[in-house]
């Protein structure tokens, strides 16, 4: 394998961080060029809604403690002001310096929101319909469920669910 070129490698970066900038909004629920606690709520809401869970019940709250959860580790990588608000500069820092070379650690912190997720969207079609419900446009909401290994029951095999997350979210 041939060494790269300083230059190469410094427009892989940047490509790299423009990709990176772009998942930004995905959790950017309310699309008001932050990410905070309360896009996590509304991402909770929607797929409670979506899928007709009560809050009140045992899979509503797993997931609405799964969303808080997960805010909270995306806030303690990535918001360095202490603001509680993810700025997109700061989410493209905190993956980007923090998270790219370990997308492991990102698959930690989204682990309980998605165990909740697949827990009411269980299916292939559960999951499409789910992202579709986050606002993922349809055609890559689609390849990204075809993308993920079922198990024999039909479910979803939740950890290659998870790695698949991080690495959509963490890598190249």
């Amino acid at each position: 394998m041939e060494p790269r070129e300083p230059e190469q490698d410094q427009d892989t970066g940047q490509l790299y961080q423009r990709r990176i900038a772009r998942r930004f909004s995905a959790f950017d629920q309310d699309g008001d060029g932050t990410i905070s606690r309360e896009d996590f709520s509304t991402a909770a809401k929607r797929l409670l809604t979506e899928f007709d869970v009560p809050f009140r019940s045992d899979r509503g709250q797993a997931l609405c403690d799964g969303a808080e959860a997960f805010w909270q580790g995306m806030a303690g990588i990535a918001d360095v002001d202490g603001d509680q608000r993810v700025s997109r500069a700061e989410f493209v820092g905190g993956a980007v310096k923090r998270l790219h070379d370990h997308p492991e650690r990102f698959a930690e912190i989204a682990r309980p929101f998605l165990h909740a997720v697949l827990a009411i969207a269980e299916t292939p079609a559960g999951v499409e319909r789910a992202l579709l419900a986050l606002g993922v446009d349809p055609e890559p909401a689609a390849m990204s469920v075809r993308a993920l290994p079922a198990l024999d029951s039909g479910r979803i095999d939740e950890s290659a669910a998870v790695t698949a997350f991080a690495h959509y979210f963490m890598t190249e």
